[in-house]
């Protein structure tokens, strides 16, 4: 496979991913576009030529305090992920792929790098409930939430689509979100998203980026 067909098969499924949530997303939604960088850069993950610039809204946490992803992120790389606590898929997944590569950093890497879990359905996912569920992992991520528009707001500049979904036969709902993990570093900037890596392939990029202060 050459490196342009390489390229233009992860833009289709990072589009696609992005756009894919929990629940199919229907009529599709607002995102940036990936700007893809070369194929030698060595990340397993997409380094973008033009980093997404990170949302300045006031989040809440799950101990009521106010929490921006621009200013409060300040560890050389935070991993940001949009999902909700009933989601009944994806969410699971990709929560447990990033603590099984935190895992395999030793631990001043692991010191230098924190999760930030931003709820997509804040009418169900209190602090008490994002907290219940993030301590699974480890608990030490953050959680954060606002009102729906806000959220659907703080997404927008970092590529992730978040809509309320149809209602299920069983009287809840689905809400649909893009799923990448988006690596945001010091300084408001995000260079790096992963779309569906394994645990081994994050863990890798993770050291690489922290070995090399960054992406240069």
């Amino acid at each position: 496979m050459t490196a342009s067909v390489r390229t233009q098969t992860l833009l289709l499924a990072l589009a696609a991913l992005l756009l894919a949530g929990c629940s199919q997303v229907e009529g599709g939604g607002t995102s940036n576009a990936i700007v893809v960088g070369g194929d030698d850069d060595g990340y397993h993950g997409v380094v973008l030529t033009e980093p997404y610039p990170v949302p300045e809204q006031k989040l809440v946490d799950t101990d009521g305090g106010k929490y921006s992803l621009a200013t409060d992120a300040t560890k050389p790389l935070t991993l940001v992920f949009f999902g909700y606590t009933h989601c009944p898929d994806i969410c699971q997944i990709v929560m447990s792929t990033i603590a099984s590569a935190l895992n395999r950093l030793d631990e001043s890497e692991r010191a230098e790098v924190d999760v930030v879990f931003v709820t997509t359905d804040p009418a169900r996912d209190t602090g008490p409930v994002l907290r219940d569920y993030l301590d699974q992992f480890d608990p030490a991520y953050v959680g954060l939430s606002s009102d729906l528009q806000t959220v659907i707001d703080a997404g927008e500049p970092l590529g992730v689509y978040v809509a309320k979904g149809e209602e299920l036969p069983t009287g809840g709902y689905e809400v649909d979100h893009g799923t990448p993990i988006i690596g945001v570093a010091p300084g408001g900037t995000a260079p790096i998203v992963w779309s569906e890596p394994s645990s081994a392939e994050l863990a890798e990029d993770l050291h690489k980026f922290l070995a090399d202060g960054g992406i240069s």
